[in-house]
């Protein structure tokens, strides 16, 4: 039906045409194959180019026809020799001039009107509502503003669960995942106190998901520095661990399995054993250069149990621990 309809309209408005919409869409395919780094829109990409180019030449033989007309057909001549012959006098041809002007004229009008058109479905997602709101990413839940731990009042005081979400959960985050097209399906903080410290240890989480990464993100603010920690771990079940400096502090590397719990909500109200989830990676980074105690989990993890690099890690590192106020931004 549109290749009907195509063909129907007169060549000086049907190929200025084509031509706007192979160069645009061209354009705009071979930008996002860039980006994205994807083959396939990229030849597809070259293939609007090419047939943009294709259209170009046969307007440029088209033009230059016009500008130095063909001799007059067979048919034609023969009927003006017939004409000369029986002493008439042969019909005057239109200037070529003003066949241009008009080709021209049709020309620039066609482009006008996609061109608006054009504007106009380019502009219209980013001013008009959305009403899809399954695109839109999580905001950060934090219960109906639980309180406070008596800890987090104490000075320095300690970030809050919430201000830690909002700090984890940023625009780019999924982009620094590897997953620029995922959105965040669920963001939630809690301010809570490390275990075994009768709650006089700060403690606030928080966890951004997406489908294919989860990654949370905890302040631990104690008096262990990064050497003694990774000690400790040499006595606990991570591997894989790895010094480095981040930001100018100590931080380590390490892996350790997340936990599974299975809760029944049948007649007996019993659970299953905790079982050994899927394998996290953690990079711990101390508070301060100093390495005066206290410090700072990313940890990354998913149900299908692959992981990111450690570059990622250290890209979120880098850009979420200087927007957090207090110990953990120094």
């Amino acid at each position: 039906m549109l290749g009907f309809l195509l063909r129907l309209l007169p060549f000086w408005v049907r190929e200025p045409l084509l031509i706007v919409v192979g160069s645009v869409l061209g354009v705009r395919i071979m930008y996002l194959a860039v980006r994205d780094h994807d083959r396939i829109a990229a030849g597809l990409g070259v293939v609007f180019i090419v047939f943009t180019a294709v259209r170009v030449h046969t307007v440029v033989r088209a033009l230059r026809a016009r500008r130095s007309p063909s001799p007059v057909a067979s048919e034609d001549g023969a009927a003006v020799d017939a004409a000369a012959q029986a002493g008439a006098e042969p019909r005057p041809r239109p200037d070529a001039p003003e066949k241009d002007h008009n080709a021209w004229a049709q020309a620039v009008a066609a482009v006008a009107v996609f061109g608006a058109l054009a504007a106009v479905l380019w502009l219209a997602p980013r001013v008009m509502p959305s009403d899809d709101n399954s695109s839109q990413p999580a905001s950060c839940s934090v219960g109906e503003r639980e309180k406070l731990p008596k800890v987090y009042k104490e000075k320095p005081q300690p970030v809050t669960g919430e201000e830690l979400c909002k700090a984890l959960n940023r625009p780019d985050l999924a982009k620094l995942l590897g997953t620029p097209g995922e959105t965040a399906t669920t963001a939630s903080g809690t301010s809570n106190t490390a275990l075994l410290t009768d709650g006089k240890v700060a403690q606030p989480e928080a966890e951004v998901a997406f489908d294919t990464y989860t990654v949370n993100a905890s302040a631990t603010y104690n008096e262990m520095s990064t050497d003694q920690y990774v000690k400790l771990m040499k006595f606990g079940d991570e591997t894989d661990v790895k010094t480095l400096t981040v930001l100018g502090r100590p931080a380590v590397f390490s892996s350790d399995h997340t936990m599974r719990f299975q809760i029944s909500l049948g007649s007996g109200g019993s659970g299953g054993p905790a079982e050994q989830g899927p394998l996290a990676r953690t990079l711990s980074v101390a508070f301060d250069r100093d390495d005066r105690g206290g410090y700072y989990d990313i940890t990354v993890w998913s149900a299908s149990g692959a992981l990111p690099d450690d570059s990622v890690l250290l890209g979120i590192a880098e850009r979420v621990l200087p927007t957090i106020r207090g110990r953990a931004a120094r």
